[in-house]
């Protein structure tokens, strides 16, 4: 009786495992053509150089401001000293925490600009597996090995090219 358990449960899980679908798609090459990751990826790299420069232009007050103490440090009172310390180290934390603060704003306004990309391609890859029937859409980039399965990559973009081009048509 036992062994006729195990039997019909191998018998089930061969069977439904027979059933199960799988396809794969390149997300690089997803990503690569789309026109909305392209003006992301723009924005980010304007957002970055206007930080830059920002961080540049204080740094460079920051060190027109050493030197002007360097130059008159000696002249100083002792008490006079300590406030010219305590005021360069005041424009070097600023400093600090101003590009911590950019840091931050770049990784927020990243994920901001990528998740309705990343959306998209979720919903391309959908409609995809709901028109093949396919259980799971792995990436390729992230399968260690496959022998097999639907390379779904040209018909998800085809989906996700449509998807972007009313997504940008809306904006």
């Amino acid at each position: 009786m036992k062994n006729i358990l195990i039997a019909i449960t191998f018998i089930i899980s061969v069977s439904s495992f027979a059933q199960t679908k799988i396809g794969h798609v390149n997300s690089q090459q997803l990503l690569d053509t789309l026109e909305s990751r392209k003006q992301a990826i723009k924005q980010l790299d304007d957002f970055k150089l206007e930080g830059m420069k920002e961080l540049q232009e204080m740094n460079k007050a920051f060190e027109a401001a050493y030197i002007i103490f360097q130059q008159k440090e000696k002249d100083y009172s002792p008490v006079l000293l300590k406030m010219e310390q305590e005021k360069l180290g005041r424009k070097q934390q600023e400093l600090e925490s101003r590009q911590q603060e950019l840091e931050k704003g770049l990784q927020i306004y990243n994920e901001e600009l990528n998740k309705p990309i990343l959306d998209r391609i979720t919903k391309a890859i959908e409609i995809v597996a709901d028109r093949k029937k396919l259980s799971y859409i792995i990436d390729e980039s992230a399968t260690l090995y496959s022998k097999g399965g639907i390379d779904c990559t040209a018909e998800v973009m085809i989906e996700l090219l449509r998807l972007d081009a009313e997504a940008i048509k809306n904006k």
